[in-house]
């Protein structure tokens, strides 16, 4: 069996639709389970719905228009009345529902119930188009096969109970389900991660002992860096899945930082190809092949904080010092992309997603001495050159750099726009 995994860009208006038909008809299908993001920006208006909920702004007018988005891209690929148009109204009827019914304060558990039906949308809209366009195909509720802990916005898998849903599967089909998002013992949906499309297929291809997985995009391929931030950027042919988790590790916003694991413990090989090119190669990223070409790889992380902890007494700065630090970082879901640690201080160049640095410092200010710089960029070089360390710094107010065998980090004041 084939997994592919179509994202958001790939969905994004009826055309791209369309030339997912086309893709499937260039490349085959057979045998192979299709993983759908939610359309375009779609995630990005859900999120909106639950901040307006909370905010206790109007959200049902916000609906109405991601609504009518989906309808209007129905209208364009279907010629008459057809049952999907029901199942899309049905589905945003069913977000006014819950949020009208809803008593949770949860703001995360809100979240995930609202904005998985991104998923759930498009997955119907691109399987009754398949369906229309001559390529037979089943839909799949995935949250009846991937299950995880309650961690909204963040789930953990339940490999075990994942594993035996995967059980019996019939892989002589062609199949088309949702990325992003899982169900809980209870059945309440739990998302996976902003960008988690690519984990879930990951996750579907080591239950099936998939053969290859193929995530399709609107690039050509892994590139050495992204186009959108650096100039020049030049197409990795081949990879392995150890340098892959390195950028993957790193901010490389190509691929899921949980990806390339459950592929690798299988050795399935991955492929990044682009689906405005269906004919040609891409990427691949297979065990221990060489990056080819050898050359540097850049990522930008924006939006970081820069913190310094220093001890209040010059003391040094020992493992139970770390100890804390870290699990108070855990405990506030701050990813650490940066560590430089004296004898009297740790740096930090940390990733708010869940807006706690302020409950983090408050907690730490107690022990340790804290300096703050929010709102730093943080540059990575894997591979690196003299030349790529000096084209990287540039013209920029440098905070703190790091350098490590095969990468160098750069941390530097970000320009307000």
């Amino acid at each position: 069996m084939k997994v592919y995994k179509f994202g958001g860009a790939s969905v994004k208006d009826a055309q791209s639709v369309k030339n997912v038909a086309t893709v499937l008809n260039t490349s085959g299908y057979g045998n192979t389970l299709i993983v759908v993001s939610a359309m375009g920006k779609t995630t990005n208006a859900l999120e909106e719905v639950v901040r307006a909920y909370f905010n206790r702004e109007n959200h049902e007018t916000l609906i109405k228009n991601v609504e009518n988005h989906h309808l209007n891209i129905a209208k364009e690929l279907f010629s008459k009345k057809e049952k999907i148009f029901d199942d899309i109204q049905l589905f945003f009827s069913d977000i006014n529902s819950f949020l009208r019914r809803n008593k949770s304060p949860n703001y995360n558990f809100v979240y995930d119930q609202v904005v998985s039906s991104g998923e759930l949308i498009s997955t119907k809209i691109v399987s009754a188009y398949l369906n229309s366009a001559g390529i037979v195909n089943t839909w799949l509720d995935v949250r009846d096969f991937i299950k995880c802990d309650s961690t909204y916005r963040e789930g953990k898998v339940d490999w075990s109970a994942t594993q035996q849903r995967f059980e019996n599967f019939d892989t002589s089909q062609l199949y088309v389900t949702q990325g992003f998002i899982a169900a809980d013992s209870n059945y309440f949906t739990v998302t996976l991660g902003r960008e988690g499309s690519d984990y879930s297929a990951a996750i579907i291809a080591y239950c099936l002992n998939a053969e290859s997985m193929t995530i399709w995009k609107d690039v050509p391929g892994v590139m050495n860096a992204d186009p959108k931030e650096f100039p020049n950027v030049r197409l990795l042919h081949s990879i392995s899945y150890e340098e892959t988790i390195e950028l993957a590790f790193y901010g490389a916003s190509v691929l899921h930082p949980k990806t390339l694991q459950p592929l690798r413990r299988k050795e399935i090989p991955l492929f990044v190809r682009s689906f405005l090119e269906p004919e040609k190669a891409g990427t691949s990223v297979k065990k221990g092949q060489p990056l080819d070409p050898l050359t540097p790889c850049f990522i930008l992380k924006k939006d970081e904080h820069l913190l310094h902890i220093s001890s209040r007494d010059f003391s040094f700065m020992q493992e139970e010092n770390l100890s804390l630090i870290f699990a108070e970082l855990s405990r506030f879901n701050l990813k650490v992309n940066l560590i430089s640690v004296s004898a009297i201080s740790v740096s930090l160049c940390v990733e708010d997603k869940f807006n706690n640095i302020n409950k983090l410092i408050k907690n730490l200010e107690k022990s340790f001495a804290l300096d703050l710089t929010q709102n730093v960029a943080l540059y990575t070089v894997r591979h690196y050159t003299p030349e790529a360390q000096k084209n990287v710094a540039e013209g920029k107010e440098i905070l703190l750099e790091q350098t490590l065998k095969n990468t160098y980090q750069l941390i530097v004041k970000q320009l307000t726009t």
